[in-house]
């Protein structure tokens, strides 16, 4: 655990497998699952280069280094003490909250995971008094993208650009809570 907030964190029940999935607080030696995770899996499915594990190290060092726990927060998702993914709110001013390192393990994918995940953090978004909620992502995160338009998030930038290794499309969503 990082911070004093409690380590364990129980959003709303849910049904069927994601049922018995804990979300709990970043805790010591999340920070090196996460960046491995994001490296190798978004080079297997996407071929994105290392400089993309350079992004995702800087982002965990920072909210490490820095982060509010009165209005910031990092979760795991876990299951029998297998992590399964993780979600990041953190604060970029103090009506606007950014979401950030989600990702769900290929084996969850489909199970309703990544909706336990994304309501855990717009719910303590909403808690914590921000008004609106952004996010950066790529196009080619389809299954992603059509999650966060499910739940009322909109495109508001797109630019192609050239990142990782890859030609993308860089795209900022956002939703007002």
């Amino acid at each position: 655990m990082l911070d004093g907030s409690p380590q364990i964190f129980f959003p709303d029940a849910m049904e069927g497998p994601m049922a018995d999935v804990l979300l709990r607080d970043i805790q010591i030696g999340d920070a090196g699952w996460i960046i491995e995770r994001h490296a190798r899996l978004y080079a297997e499915e996407e071929g994105y280069d290392a400089t993309f594990e350079a992004l995702v190290a800087e982002i965990l060092a920072d909210f490490i280094r820095t982060h509010n726990p009165a209005v910031e927060r990092g979760w795991i998702a876990e299951r029998d003490g297998l992590r399964l993914g993780s979600i990041f709110c953190v604060r970029v001013d103090a009506e606007v909250a950014k979401l950030r390192l989600f990702l769900v393990e290929p084996a969850a994918r489909g199970t309703g995971l990544g909706r336990k995940l994304l309501e855990a953090c717009l719910t303590y978004a909403r808690e914590k008094g921000y008004r609106r909620m952004v996010l950066w992502t790529h196009a080619s995160h389809q299954a992603a993208c059509a999650l966060y338009a499910a739940y009322g998030f909109r495109v508001t930038e797109e630019t192609p650009t050239f990142a990782f290794g890859q030609d993308v499309i860089d795209q900022i969503w956002q939703i007002d809570l």
